[in-house]
């Protein structure tokens, strides 16, 4: 094969229908939401590589730490032949996979974004010659089919972004992975832990106002996209932490009362002076329930690995 394939499984417009539907609902319904999808245009995508930097943002760090001490001890357990990580991006953690993986044959790098995939792809290739890497532009949250490829295979889903997901779409989305994989296969699962609610709060409302103008860059998406006429400064942002939910609440706390218009949908929308918009959860977990939602989608925890102040985990499951 070429050594870098790209392959469409979404429809060209799939993005923008989708970007109507999750708006039409998620303002219509009471309380509010958006997808936090949503806050990766480009701009998006670069606040959020500057997040990663921030000294609030452990996870990034964490999750790194961990990939860094202990790949060696991933390629050993996996011997995987195949690596496809789900929500790639820039692919920038991954190179400690690809380092350790003595015999990977391919790398299947899953996203919505073509352009971070090319990009990605190529900078991989030439670091790495001998590397393929079959991309693949797909919305790992719903029904996917992955390209026949060598097994084993590694399949890593790695940020914490699994957090992002309601119990619910956690338990549909492990389930549909265990679908994909087959005996040999792995998963590679990274998880932000349960700490403390200061440290946790720091992290999703940063000093320095990063994270709040990411939280509005979803207005500024809707805006463009859909003919909106959102204003961003008529909006705070807030994180909490939600101690029986176990997770963190990013919202768009609206400053007044106030009518926003979305053209392309016909559609006008009622704020009420601090009326919440929900933009994202990210929930953070423990050890056992991992374990729990794992088995629960038919998969068995092998190893668990923590950073060593045991701020972040990547489990390992290896399929029968």
């Amino acid at each position: 094969m070429s050594p870098f394939l790209l392959t469409r499984t979404l429809p060209e417009d799939a993005t923008e229908a989708a970007l109507r539907a999750d708006v039409q609902h998620g303002l219509s319904r009471t309380p509010k939401s958006l997808p936090p999808k949503w806050f990766y245009d480009a701009h998006g995508s670069e606040l959020f590589e500057r997040i990663t930097e921030l000294p609030e943002y452990y996870p990034t760090r964490a999750e790194r730490e961990i990939l860094l001490d202990r790949a060696a001890d991933i390629a050993a357990a996996t011997g995987a032949r195949t690596l496809v990580e789900l929500g790639s991006g820039s692919s920038e953690k991954t190179r400690f996979l690809l380092d350790a993986l003595t015999g990977l044959r391919l790398y299947v790098p899953v996203d919505v974004s073509e352009s971070a995939l090319t990009q990605a792809g190529h900078a991989l290739i030439a670091e790495r010659p001998a590397l393929d890497v079959h991309a693949l532009i797909a919305d790992f949250t719903a029904a996917m089919t992955l390209p026949d490829t060598p097994g084993p295979r590694l399949l890593a889903f790695l940020g914490g972004t699994v957090g992002n997901l309601l119990p619910a779409e956690r338990a549909a989305f492990l389930s549909g992975v265990r679908a994909l994989l087959s005996p040999g296969d792995a998963l590679l699962l990274g998880t932000d832990l349960v700490k403390d609610e200061t440290v946790l709060v720091r992290a999703y409302d940063d000093a320095a106002g990063v994270t709040a103008a990411f939280n509005k860059n979803v207005l500024t998406v809707v805006n463009r996209e859909l003919g909106a006429d959102f204003d961003p400064g008529a909006f705070d942002h807030v994180a909490l932490w939600d101690a029986g939910a176990e997770w963190i609440e990013m919202r768009l706390r609206s400053r007044t009362e106030q009518t926003v218009k979305v053209r392309a949908l016909g559609l006008a929308v009622d704020f009420a002076p601090g009326e919440e918009l929900r933009t994202e959860i990210s929930a953070k977990f423990r050890r056992e329930g991992v374990r729990s939602e794992l088995a629960a989608a038919g998969l068995e925890l092998a190893h668990w690995w923590t950073d060593r102040e045991e701020r972040f985990a990547l489990s390992l499951s290896v399929v029968g």
